[in-house]
């Protein structure tokens, strides 16, 4: 049964790129047919929350960002009986959903199993706060579950730093393993050990990868891809390109590595990622997000390797089941709760992006 709901919650708004967070309340009203309302436990800063805020990306404003978020259900509309699973919902479960919701059943998603890519699909966070029902991304203290995203309970055990970034940073990373095609002794180079490279190199280290190679200008963060999979790690910005190239292929014999994946934002990398794969490898962007990622490629070279070169944005459900599983599978081997390692109450969002943009953090958290 619901329990009565406070009349309006918190949302930390801007106006325009650039510009302080103000708290601004909006109303609540009982989730309708196909919602969920929950209180956001936990809301950790995305590259792209950044990017938007920066006006890298397009946003609507008064813009609400946020859309790697866990919650407890303060309410559920009518038909929300259950999980994606079967497993039963109730008021006070802790859960996690899709980053995205679709209008409907579609083209892309019955026929051609792309639901992420749905027209007129939409991302939490990503809306204009003046858009009702207005609490619809993490920096506030409540979010509606809209119709047609996919809901998970969280598991007991899990905290709330190890499940915040589940439905964004991880459900990627899966997507972009199975893209990459890591299997059992495989040589794997990943660009860029932010959140989402960590949990790369995890998954491919999981995976059965041989060797996971990681490649970041950050001292500590080369330091944490040591313990999050990979089994050895360059400074790119110490080398030449053509000596980096070299030097990681000498890591990849007989003749190279055997995919590698762009996840540090940078076009620019992309050539000497290319260079590092064998004969036949395969090669995935997720990084590179935002519009205008322009780069010089020698098309020739893709053509005489074979190399297949893939993009990943969003991702299946089915991935997001995939790395809550990933997740409860590896904790004891993999330290997933220090990955967020800034905690920011919502009076505090501004501080909070501007540790995250200055690298002071790897993934800062509101916490409402």
């Amino acid at each position: 049964m619901n329990t009565p709901l406070a009349s309006d919650g918190l949302v930390a708004v801007y106006e325009a790129p650039n510009r302080p967070f103000q708290l601004r309340r909006f109303p609540l009203r009982e989730p309708r047919a196909g919602e969920v309302l929950v209180g956001v436990r936990m809301c950790t800063i995305c590259r792209s929350d950044l990017h938007s805020y920066q006006g890298q990306r397009p946003n609507p404003t008064p813009g609400v960002l946020g859309h790697e978020i866990i919650g407890s259900i303060v309410a559920l509309g009518e038909g929300m009986v259950a999980d994606m699973r079967g497993e039963p919902l109730r008021v006070g479960d802790r859960v996690t959903w899709s980053e995205f919701f679709i209008p409907g059943d579609n083209w892309f998603s019955e026929v051609l199993d792309l639901p992420h890519k749905s027209p007129g699909v939409e991302k939490y966070g990503h809306l204009s706060a003046d858009t009702a029902p207005h609490h619809h991304g993490g920096f506030g203290q409540y979010c509606y579950i809209l119709p047609k995203s996919w809901i998970l309970r969280l598991p007991d055990e899990l905290s709330d730093a190890e499940a915040t970034p589940i439905n964004c940073g991880v459900a990627t990373a899966v997507c972009i393993a199975e893209a990459a095609d890591i299997g059992l002794g495989d040589t794997v180079v990943v660009q860029g050990l932010g959140l989402l490279g960590l949990y790369a190199a995890a998954i491919a280290s999981a995976r059965g990868a041989k060797r996971v190679i990681g490649l970041d200008t950050l001292p500590a963060r080369r330091a944490l891809g040591l313990r999050f999979g990979c089994t050895q790690v360059f400074d790119p910005a110490a080398l030449s390109e053509d000596e980096l190239v070299a030097q990681v292929r000498a890591q990849c014999p007989p003749a190279g590595a055997d995919a590698a994946i762009e996840l540090c934002g940078v076009p620019e990398v992309v050539s000497a990622g290319l260079a590092m794969l064998r004969t036949g490898g395969r090669y995935v962007l997720g990084g590179v997000v935002n519009p205008q990622s322009y780069v010089r490629l020698d098309l020739n070279l893709l053509l005489r390797k074979l190399i297949t070169l893939r993009g990943v944005h969003n991702y299946h459900p089915r991935h997001l089941v995939q790395a809550l599983d990933f997740v409860c599978a590896q904790r004891q081997r993999f330290p997933f709760g220090d990955l967020v390692d800034g905690r920011y109450g919502l009076d505090q969002v501004d501080q909070a992006m501007h540790d995250a943009a200055a690298r002071r953090v790897l993934r800062a958290a509101i916490v409402p």
